[in-house]
């Protein structure tokens, strides 16, 4: 497993999902994780979880679309090896059905947030020559899907803005890159699920949009983070990395 040990690293979105087997799996690597989310509960049992395995976890309520409180946290917390922007919300619509406070909404959260706390957290970064900011994007930020007019719109802009920042500090010690997950069974899709009238149905139909025939689990997405974090990982800088399960191949 890749050594992370006396790094430290900051995972917003933590409090459940993909961002909580982040969290984890850094800390079982030997990192000191930050744990950023609005939900004190969910963050602070993502901390209990990461702290009974014998990791080091601190919780931090974050509200990634408030500059000021980004930027204090920032000061409070210090360099950082690792950043992870998880953080984000989803929308089902078409252009019609879409209204434009559903696009702002999505907006403020998915592209608005990852830019606010690269921004506070990047300078320690270049100070140090060196760190990791992982963005957390989405297949929808490569292929357009359908009903997730707002949803592609941001993830197309989180892919531009990592490949644009990667650019920009390539020489200065610091990588960007982004993950782009398919279809992941978290508790968001699993909360989703249960309102179709056939649950069953829905979810065969959502893990055959993926070549392999299932849906992605928030430990395999982790995995991918981890790589993307770690010293191994130094030549790679710039890219989407897909975790979809092969849904993009033919595309």
């Amino acid at each position: 497993m890749f050594d992370l040990t006396g790094k430290v690293a900051l995972v917003t979105g933590a409090g459940s999902g993909i961002g909580r087997a982040i969290a984890q799996r850094f800390a079982r690597a030997g990192a000191l994780v930050h744990v950023a989310d609005l939900s004190e509960s969910g963050g602070r049992e993502t901390v209990a979880l990461v702290t009974a395995a014998g990791g080091r976890a601190e919780f931090a309520r974050l509200d990634v679309t408030d500059e000021t409180a980004v930027t204090a946290l920032a000061g409070r917390l210090g360099p950082l090896d690792i950043l992870v922007n998880n953080a984000g919300i989803g929308h089902v619509g078409t252009v019609l059905q879409a209204t434009g406070d559903d696009l702002d909404r999505l907006y403020r959260v998915n592209v608005r947030g990852v830019f606010n706390v690269s921004k506070a957290f990047l300078p320690a970064m270049l100070a140090r020559r060196r760190g990791s900011i992982i963005n957390l994007a989405s297949v929808g930020g490569i292929v357009g899907i359908r009903d997730r007019l707002a949803y592609c719109t941001t993830k197309f802009a989180v892919v531009g803005l990592t490949k644009s920042m990667a650019l920009d500090h390539a020489a200065d010690g610091v990588r960007v890159n982004c993950i782009c997950p398919g279809r992941v069974e978290t508790p968001f899709v699993q909360a989703r699920l249960r309102e179709y009238a056939d649950p069953e149905k829905a979810h065969r139909e959502m893990s055959a949009t993926q070549a392999i025939g299932r849906m992605g689990r928030p430990e395999e997405i982790a995995a991918a983070a981890h790589y993307l974090a770690s010293d191994e990982a130094e030549l790679v800088t710039g890219t989407a990395l897909m975790t979809d399960g092969g849904w993009s191949a033919g595309k």
